[in-house]
């Protein structure tokens, strides 16, 4: 008998001490990762958009973290949107830093990286890229960014609103260039509107004359730019040094646009995502002053986006624990948003994520005067 108390009570321990180890146990910290272009051409993205998320994660710190744990921001450089610097981003972020959730940007690196975040089941959030190939890259792949083909039909109705038939197409040689082609084409013909030709140029090209060329021959009406920055500034000064006055339409517009384009630019009409709080949006208002007073500029949506990312990472990590068990992994965090797909925006109220994860968001239609981009007033994104 004293032999089998004995057992059983080692049998006992074995269980407890079993049972013991296999309770979940929270990080100390939660590192947020994230992936950007900190150098290279398209460094600006990543300046604004780093800034944006830091300024997050120490208001979050400031605020207790998630329910007592603190945030770090761990960066890595994906240099403009190269896939192996993508890719091998990822892997230290995983690997180094077990990363569950982090912010993603630019329509290559996210494609590049959609796989590696599905077999370690990695949540991410996009605020910059636009590509419509995205959508369903990834299961725990969300998007609080418009998408180009969003833009792109915001864009087509306007001309079409300025009664304005015949289309020319310019577009960049990308996924998120031929994405735009191929979902705004229809939707503008649709609109009862044709097309007089389509050209397409490589990112950063240096010589788009023969394109150009082709344009002015086909005689459109207005011109349509499917690209982003520098390259709507190097396509305007083109069109308008090849004798073209007809009105120009695109989806992007940054400061190294104009400084490309310079006085080309009078007149260029976009449309995008637009951060600016009106006096009823508390949480805009204050996300305003505290990054002006941080970095000494007023923000822009890209800086918006990735503060807002953040956030919704925050939260979505706060309703995965609020489920108890093992919580800590990226599967569980987008479980948890897809439970509930409502968020605040910084944009003022709440966001709402669709099925396909992307978070739909009013656009603006903005026009170039004097070499600055002037609202002209808030356009539906089919």
């Amino acid at each position: 008998m004293k032999s089998l108390s004995i057992a059983l009570s080692l049998c006992l321990g074995v269980v407890l001490g079993s049972a013991h180890a296999a309770e979940p146990k929270d990080p100390d910290v939660i590192n947020v990762g994230a992936i950007l272009a900190m150098t290279g051409k398209a460094d600006w993205y990543g300046k604004v958009m780093s800034h944006g998320a830091q300024l997050a994660v120490d208001e979050i710190n400031q605020k207790g973290g998630i329910d007592g744990i603190k945030l770090k921001l761990v960066i890595e450089d994906h240099k403009g949107g190269i896939a192996k610097e993508a890719v091998a981003g990822m892997n230290r972020l995983i690997n180094l830093h077990n990363v569950q959730a982090l912010l993603t940007s630019f329509t290559p690196s996210t494609l590049a990286i959609a796989p590696i975040a599905d077999e370690k089941g990695v949540f991410m959030i996009n605020g910059g890229g636009v590509s419509q190939a995205m959508v369903g890259a990834s299961k725990y792949l969300f998007h609080n960014r418009s998408l180009s083909t969003d833009l792109g039909r915001a864009a087509v109705s306007r001309a079409h609103e300025m009664g304005l038939s015949r289309m020319a197409q310019f577009a960049w040689k990308t996924d998120a260039g031929e994405n735009i082609v191929k979902v705004v084409e229809p939707y503008w013909k649709d609109l009862g509107g044709s097309v007089t030709a389509t050209e397409y140029m490589e990112t950063n090209a240096t010589n788009i004359d023969t394109q150009v060329a082709k344009i002015r021959a086909s005689n459109p009406d207005f011109v349509a730019l499917w690209m982003f920055s520098p390259d709507p500034g190097i396509a305007m000064k083109r069109i308008r040094q090849f004798g073209m006055d007809v009105p120009v339409i695109g989806v992007e517009y940054t400061p190294d646009v104009q400084k490309i384009g310079g006085k080309y630019m009078e007149g260029y009409q976009f449309v995008a995502d637009y951060f600016k709080p009106t006096e009823d949006n508390e949480w805009g208002q204050h996300f305003s002053a505290a990054y002006k007073k941080r970095y000494g500029e007023a923000p822009e949506f890209y800086a918006a986006n990735y503060y807002e990312g953040v956030y919704v990472i925050a939260e979505a990590m706060r309703r995965a624990r609020a489920k108890g068990g093992d919580w800590y992994h990226g599967e569980k965090i987008a479980a948890a948003l897809r439970d509930d797909p409502t968020v605040p925006t910084v944009y003022g109220g709440d966001m709402t994520f669709s099925k396909s994860g992307v978070a739909q968001k009013p656009v603006a239609l903005f026009q170039v005067k004097d070499g600055e981009a002037v609202f002209q007033k808030y356009v539906k994104a089919q």
